[in-house]
């Protein structure tokens, strides 16, 4: 059996043996030989991506992930028109409804230009600036040249009346115009008197997965995986790294303050200036100067490399600066001595793009998850409150997942994370790990080290394994 797992090649070198006297052997599983050299070079290779559970992750994130605005934090939403239907009769009975739909002034389609098709089409009135005009009244005096406020079709005035079949077909016919008209978005406003608005509460909704002025991404597996272009960082390309300034060169000792030269780009008579201007400002800013800097919250820190957007330029300008200079040797000198592998400004090290950190479950990203040490993420896997639907939609997902997250655990490694590289795991680790998953697929193992062969005579588990 063992001969049979070799290669051709080596089997060539062996002496010809003659078939077993058996018709057929039952009951014995496929062996997995674990080489002793374990790392590997590839940079994009990391413990999520060899174990398999980003794959899993990239799956629940794409079935379940809910979007949330940068800007407000709200939820965003494809809008149907059953949910503006549903919404209009949330309202109580009498009150009445506008529905309208928002035109979209540009170059190409000045008002005027819509004003005119809109009236063949045999729309009535429109909204400018909150104010409801007749379309016919209002043509004479539309300029071109004037940028209208909130310029709004009036596509339907509607008094809510709960059991009426035939009005409700009708709201389905109007916010459906409603959404062609506006391209993709409507705008449902209450009113208590013909033209008046109450209160000018208005509700948007939109059927384009956008809010707050952003178009975003329908989450699919591609958007959460570095390892393709569609979800890579531009600015990285999915490596998490960047040639630039290397903080560990910049700040070389991290238990000194920036009154002490922790910053040791920073000395000397000219470039102490900017120490020395800090120093002076450091009140204003807010940030203590004498405090080591390990002990800087991220905000301190990011204050001190980016500054504060107006007086204060921080690190990063200090080297902008010395790169407008770098026409003279000695600044081109100074930028090669300080340049190394630094983490990616805009993804942060998570070699996403941006947005996809908009995309959440149970409020966290998937990019929050990667930093996780495996115990948290066991921990969060398993306090996941999740719906009924979104349960039975994740169910095979969840399992795959608590099955490998649980495997890492039982071989020790319950202090990585996922986004650690490969290459970065010491031999051990990266041991451990391929066992960790072929223990998922319930593999037996045959373990070969340089002076023994060992077989594990019994389904492998991580007790048998660690004796390996």
């Amino acid at each position: 059996m063992w001969r049979e797992s070799l290669s051709s090649y080596a089997r060539q070198f062996m002496g010809r043996m003659s078939k077993p006297e058996v018709d057929y052997i039952l009951g014995v599983a496929p062996a997995i030989a674990i080489e002793q050299k374990v790392n590997t070079s590839n940079p994009r290779s990391t413990v999520g991506t060899s174990t398999e559970i980003y794959e899993y992750l990239k799956l629940l994130y794409a079935r379940i992930g809910r979007t949330f605005s940068p800007v407000s934090g709200v939820e965003v939403k494809r809008h149907s028109v059953d949910d503006v239907v549903d919404f209009i009769y949330s309202i109580p009975d009498d009150e009445r409804v506008m529905l309208f739909a928002p035109l979209e002034v540009t170059k190409e389609r000045p008002l005027k230009a819509q004003l005119e098709i809109l009236k063949q089409e045999g729309f009535m009135r429109v909204s400018i600036a909150g104010t409801i005009l007749k379309i016919e009244d209002f043509l004479p005096v539309c300029s071109e040249q004037e940028a209208y406020t909130e310029p709004m079709l009036l596509v339907d005035r509607i008094v809510v009346k709960h059991g009426d079949d035939d009005q409700l077909a009708r709201v389905g016919e109007s916010v459906e115009t409603a959404f062609f008209e506006g391209r993709g978005a409507c705008i449902v406003e209450r009113a208590t008197e013909e033209g008046e608005a109450a209160g000018g509460k208005r509700y948007h909704f939109s059927n384009r997965f956008e809010a707050d002025g952003i178009s975003f991404e329908k989450p699919n597996p591609n958007f959460f995986s570095f390892n393709n272009p569609y979800g890579a960082c531009p600015r990285c390309q999915g490596y998490g790294n960047i040639i630039g300034i290397d903080e560990d060169i910049v700040v070389p000792n991290k238990q000194l303050s920036v009154y002490e030269d922790a910053v040791v780009c920073w000395k000397g008579e000219k470039m102490s200036e900017w120490k020395t201007y800090l120093v002076k400002q450091s009140p204003k800013l807010n940030f203590p100067i004498h405090t080591p800097y390990c002990d800087l919250t991220d905000k301190e820190r990011d204050l001190l490399w980016n500054g504060d957007g107006k007086s204060w330029e921080g690190i990063n300008g200090f080297f902008r600066w010395i790169e407008s200079q770098s026409y003279k040797i000695q600044y081109r000198v100074m930028l090669a001595r300080y340049r190394g592998k630094t983490v990616c400004p805009d993804c942060k090290g998570s070699r996403l793009r941006k947005d996809a950190q908009y995309v959440k479950v149970c409020g966290k990203s998937i990019g929050e998850l990667a930093d996780m040490p495996v115990k948290e993420l066991a921990q969060f896997l398993k306090d996941m409150e999740l719906t009924d639907y979104e349960m039975k939609l994740t169910e095979r997902i969840r399992k795959e997942l608590h099955n490998r997250v649980g495997y890492l655990l039982e071989v020790g490694l319950g202090y990585l994370t996922l986004g650690q590289t490969s290459s970065s795991l010491s031999g051990g680790e990266a041991q451990r790990i391929k066992l960790a998953s072929y223990l998922v697929k319930g593999w037996w193992v045959l373990c070969i080290s340089s002076t023994s062969l060992r077989l594990a005579c019994t389904r492998a588990t991580p007790t048998s394994l660690s004796l390996c």
